[in-house]
């Protein structure tokens, strides 16, 4: 039985195709198979690598350090593109309807994009989040994490027909983004799981990170 965030995703994945420009398609699907093709997910960080420490303003206005997190239990850091793309509200709403079990494991989860900070607020605002989403300007931290890509010119185009501005949402005109990507960090930096995907209509699966989170316990 597929996980509700998987059903959500298909329903959102099959309602944004069947409303879309062949031409757009043509043109996300061409970008898609060659990011597939550009190996990130192999020279992103893999499991039992170690993160490096960074800080970075939360929605609120506060700086949060990772290892100021990692001193209370893992963190689960869940990177996003925006509030501008369907699948990451979709993400962002089924995380913390399973906060709780999160916080149970005394995991930290934290979501990442980069966004500015005054949209960062407007995501968690809009979504009524509970856990610290962090605005990573330039996506200096996600480029630690191997994860980042820029959009080719044909892309921004397409972006552009459909009214999403990354340039006002994240303050600077690269058109870099963040892959989907979830990082399970032990209280020592160890990456302990992960899920880095290049199709941005996927995400990780809510059971799977906090079976990784359980398996901690043991250690």
């Amino acid at each position: 039985m597929a996980s509700e965030m998987e059903r959500l995703l298909t329903e959102q994945r099959t309602a944004s195709r069947a409303k879309a420009a062949p031409e757009r398609l043509a043109i996300m699907d061409h970008s898609l198979h060659d990011l597939e093709a550009s190996g990130i997910v192999d020279s992103s960080l893999q499991v039992g690598m170690k993160a490096t420490d960074f800080s970075l303003p939360s929605a609120a206005g506060e700086h949060v350090r990772l290892s100021s997190i990692l001193s209370e239990g893992p963190a689960v850091l869940a990177f996003y593109r925006g509030q501008w793309c369907p699948y990451c509200s979709i993400e962002l709403r089924v995380l913390q309807s399973r906060l709780d079990e999160f916080q149970q494991e005394h995991a930290t989860l934290v979501g990442i994009s980069p966004q500015t900070p005054d949209n960062s607020l407007s995501t968690s605002e809009r979504m009524d989040l509970a856990f610290p989403v962090l605005s990573d300007a330039g996506n200096t931290v996600a480029e630690q994490f191997g994860i980042v890509f820029t959009l080719p010119e044909d892309l921004r185009g397409a972006y552009s027909t459909m009214g999403i501005d990354l340039p006002g949402a994240n303050g600077d005109s690269s058109y870099r983004l963040p892959i989907p990507a979830t990082f399970v960090i032990a209280q020592d930096f160890t990456v302990v799981w992960r899920f880095v995907e290049p199709n941005y209509t996927k995400r990780a699966d809510p059971d799977e990170v906090l079976a990784a989170v359980r398996t901690l316990r043991a250690r």
